[in-house]
């Protein structure tokens, strides 16, 4: 029989289960939903004392996630965003787990209470128009690379498209009759840009 009290039982339900098929989540959110989890357990593990296939829901306590919250930006020098966004997972986390185990709604609840930091802004920056004009004019349009250097970046230029954008592009997303190119971005959402 499975130890539901078990957070190994748990997280395992939460990547394969939850995040994996009910959610169909992107690659990348799976794999963040992970690298917290490998930054998280031995950190637990260690304030507790006992190993991290042992440790089970409760042991990971508000003080405790606090903590790790503290670690990250402090010891492993994370920003604001990326605090965040470890904080995020663990919620995601304890909302998953109290929704499948009635018992653990009210420790659900208390890790759900650890608040989002507050973060200063940054500004948007762009590039004037002679610093783009200096970028397109750096590649050796003389050589094959460097014609093929200038196209990409006058395509990432013209489109907007970010480099794991292009990156991903395929033969068949490129439309030569209407001169046009399907690009899939974050969350798999498509657009269609002019060539």
């Amino acid at each position: 029989m499975t130890d539901r009290t078990s957070l190994g039982h748990w997280i395992r339900r939460f990547l394969l289960e939850y995040a994996a098929s009910e959610r169909n989540l992107s690659a990348n959110t799976c794999a963040s939903y992970r690298d917290m989890l490998v930054l998280l357990l031995p950190f637990v593990a260690k304030r507790k004392g006992i190993a991290a296939d042992a440790l089970s829901v409760t042991d990971l306590s508000v003080e405790l996630v606090r903590s790790f919250l503290v670690y990250l930006e402090q010891e492993r020098q994370c920003c604001t965003a990326t605090r965040n966004q470890r904080l995020a997972s663990i919620h995601a986390l304890a909302r998953f787990i109290g929704e499948h185990s009635p018992q653990h709604v009210e420790w659900c609840a208390q890790i759900r209470m650890v608040p989002i930091k507050k973060s200063i802004a940054t500004g948007l920056t762009y590039l004037e128009k002679s610093e783009v004009d200096a970028l397109l004019a750096a590649p050796d349009q003389s050589s094959s690379q460097g014609r093929r250097d200038h196209a990409l970046q006058l395509f990432l230029y013209n489109s907007g498209a970010r480099v794991s954008e292009a990156a991903s592009l395929r033969i068949g997303d490129i439309d030569w009759h209407s001169k046009s190119v399907l690009i899939t971005g974050k969350g798999k959402k498509q657009r269609r840009c002019p060539l």
